[in-house]
């Protein structure tokens, strides 16, 4: 089964999808920046259930109680940031307590209602005889890098490189368009098309022509 079809963990579906076209980013005339530089400098990475994710005191998340992250800066870190936290949380691994909030409370757009009733329905088939509510166990990924497709102050559009294990030993690896916008105060996620990761997700051979995270995800 395809390990990154749905983003950051095993996904039902092992066939690649294709990127859809971004189409809630501003024009270039409305200040858009195809490429804004960000620095990991001030950037740590902490486990979050076996996954490494990147945190920074400046630009986010501040807050992160109960499994959930929130509080992203209004820059293009924070909007990285955003991006890594909420779609790995929006995600049926870690079971209702994690994806319900994350996705009723930080993704947006017309696919909202589809994807949390995806990952319901995705969380119901696989959670098999563990307590209701129970998380999945482990996710075997890691995050290798991105791609900025554009950003402002109010809306961002990145590729996040995510890789696992796949068929016969070989690690697969998928780049899943998250775009973002800017409302409330913090970063909301707009939901994949269809309601599915898997509509935002292409396999690709290699992370070639994407801004590394330092060592591959898993650096200080």
């Amino acid at each position: 089964m395809g390990a990154c079809t749905d983003f950051a963990v095993h996904g039902p579906d092992p066939t690649p999808a294709v990127v859809r076209p971004s189409t809630s980013l501003p024009s270039p005339a409305l200040g858009i920046v195809p490429a804004p530089q960000v620095s990991f400098a001030a950037v740590s990475w902490r486990d979050y259930h076996e996954v490494t994710l990147p945190y920074s005191a400046a630009d986010g998340p501040r807050s992160t109680g109960g499994d959930l992250a929130s509080g992203f800066a209004r820059t293009p870190l924070g909007a990285l940031l955003a991006a890594v936290h909420i779609a790995v949380r929006a995600n049926a691994q870690w079971g209702p307590k994690v994806f319900e909030p994350t996705i009723t409370k930080q993704v947006i757009g017309p696919d909202a209602s589809s994807l949390l009733a995806a990952t319901q329905g995705l969380y119901d088939k696989r959670h098999g005889h563990l307590p209701d509510g129970a998380a999945l166990g482990r996710a075997y990924v890691v995050l290798e890098g991105f791609r900025w497709q554009g950003y402002s102050p109010d809306s961002a559009s990145l590729d996040l490189v995510s890789a696992g294990p796949g068929d016969s030993d070989m690690t697969v690896r998928a780049a899943t368009r998250i775009e973002l916008q800017w409302g409330d105060s913090d970063w909301r996620v707009i939901a994949p098309p269809g309601g599915t990761w898997g509509g935002s997700a292409a396999s690709i051979p290699s992370a070639d022509g994407y801004v590394r995270f330092p060592n591959g995800g898993g650096g200080s």
